[in-house]
């Protein structure tokens, strides 16, 4: 058997013992969510997408981190699994789990379970953990012992709860020292092409007349970007088998009765007797028909509703669940959402002033947080996600969480600074340069003899846009460069 998702394949007597999740219920999975460190795209012989399950046959990414690989046009669909390397919030762990990821193992890797060969240069198969590196195969690394000990480099291993990193939208790339020349080149790849191998492939089968090939966006912003994906369908194919190959192309296992299909142009929701082109009236009512002259390029939008089920997750309350499930109606507001959640929580007796509604788009380069605010809709906060993009409906989460007065403190090493200055002219020249704020930035360590210095900065958008002005900025014919760092407990 092979998964038409992800292209995940099992014998007929395996299929009962299959553990590992397809791609399109990965985000769902992810207990923090952590976003990855990708660096350079490069060539990596015998290895597989973590996404596609294809092997890396083109120019691909990995995961400075956690070793995850996946190919340039998957990194959309790359869920934020990352390994934790600090500490998240206020949530603190006495014990960790090992952080196992899929396959790339070498062909002579053991599993640490039965002692069998567990790798393979064919395809995506065993588990190692990016803490431990313990290998196991798929059907025994659920019988391992889930607490890691961080193997035989314990002792030479920051836990994520000996690190503190005060961070909003800082990523990984900004406190480790790697290459963030991807970023521009992986999205300016995006804005021109957002065709996949699998529908490359895709296209050369499509030369059957039988067949053709589709341009599907899954919302404004890929049609803003031009990102869009290939399927291939018969030329007389339901309008219902069109939109379950669209939504299987962008990795979504909703029901396709509740999707429909809209022209490139915006101007019509086609429904199943406009898009009939027998002009047929008896032949209505069993679904729409392509035909020839469909046009070539689709947009794949989300039915309206008036109720929905959604999952809200409590942050770090201290709660013996992973989500609750809330039912929301067109006159749902965040305040109403939170006042019906605390009781699902066994806060009840709390202020709803306390709380708030936190929504989180788990992307794989950046884990964005945005709070609502309490008189915002929540149905119209879905349509819009959806209408921006239905996939990034799937990495979206609602988190509960509770308000709390937390000192911000961002430490920022700039380097680059002529070297063998007093304190004071370090300042000046950051004042003049950057244009620091001195009422919430304070030079707390100067390393003379390296030309750095270390700022220390109460304000999440002032660090941030001093972060960013360094970049571009150039001090006696040399470039500064900035790193953020963390605190180590």
């Amino acid at each position: 058997f092979i998964s038409t998702v992800c292209n995940f394949m099992s014998h007929e007597k395996c299929l009962k013992n299959v553990k590992i999740p397809c791609s399109c219920i990965a985000p769902s999975l992810v207990r923090v969510p952590v976003a990855h460190c990708f660096g350079p795209p490069g060539h990596y012989k015998r290895k597989f997408c973590t996404v596609c399950r294809k092997s890396l046959e083109s120019p691909a990414f990995r995961c400075e981190v956690c070793e995850l690989h996946v190919h340039t046009d998957c990194i959309l669909f790359a869920c934020s699994d990352c390994r934790q390397c600090h500490q998240d919030g206020h949530l603190d762990h006495d014990t960790y789990h090992h952080h196992w990821r899929e396959g790339n193992l070498s062909s002579s890797a053991r599993c640490e379970f039965c002692k069998k060969t567990c790798g393979s240069s064919e395809v995506l198969s065993g588990m190692r953990c990016e803490w431990c590196g313990i290998l196991a195969h798929a059907a025994c690394y659920v019988i391992v012992t889930p607490e890691c000990t961080f193997g035989r480099l314990r002792n030479m291993i920051l836990p994520p709860n000996c690190v503190q990193l005060f961070s909003r939208n800082f990523s990984k790339l900004h406190c480790f020292r790697i290459s963030e020349n991807m970023q521009t080149e992986s999205d300016e790849d995006d804005d021109v092409d957002g065709s996949t191998q699998g529908s490359t492939k895709d296209i050369q089968i499509s030369t059957d007349s039988s067949k053709q090939t589709l341009k599907i966006f899954d919302g404004n912003d890929a049609v803003k970007r031009n990102q869009f994906r290939l399927i291939s369908v018969p030329r007389i194919a339901k309008n219902e088998e069109v939109v379950e190959a669209a939504l299987r192309a962008y990795y979504i296992n909703d029901d396709q009765q509740e999707y429909e299909l809209q022209t490139f142009t915006q101007q019509v929701l086609l429904s199943d007797d406009v898009i009939n082109r027998n002009d047929a009236a008896e032949d209505s009512n069993l679904g729409s028909v392509f035909r020839e002259s469909v046009p070539e390029a689709w947009i794949i939008r989300a039915k309206p509703k008036d109720e929905e089920v959604i999952r809200i997750y409590p942050a770090w309350l201290k709660v013996g669940m992973a989500y609750v499930s809330l039912r929301v109606n067109k006159d749902s507001t965040v305040q109403t959402v939170i006042k019906e959640v605390l009781p699902l929580l066994g806060r009840q007796t709390e202020c709803l002033q306390n709380f708030k509604l936190v929504e989180v788009l788990m992307g794989s380069k950046q884990v964005q947080r945005m709070v609502l605010d309490n008189q915002e809709l929540i149905l119209n906060r879905l349509k819009d996600i959806r209408k921006t993009s239905i996939r990034q409906m799937n990495q979206t989460r609602f988190y509960i969480v509770e308000n709390g007065k937390s000192i911000v403190q961002v430490n920022l090493f700039v380097g680059g600074l002529p070297p063998q200055l007093s304190p004071e002219e370090y300042t000046n020249i950051l004042k003049e340069e950057l244009a620091i704020k001195t009422n919430v930035v304070s030079v707390s360590h100067v390393y003379q003899a390296q030309g750095a210095v270390v700022l220390q900065i109460s304000c999440f958008s002032e660090a941030e846009r001093i972060y960013m002005l360094v970049k571009d900025t150039v001090v006696n014919d040399k470039p500064l460069n900035a790193v953020v760092i963390p605190a180590v407990m």
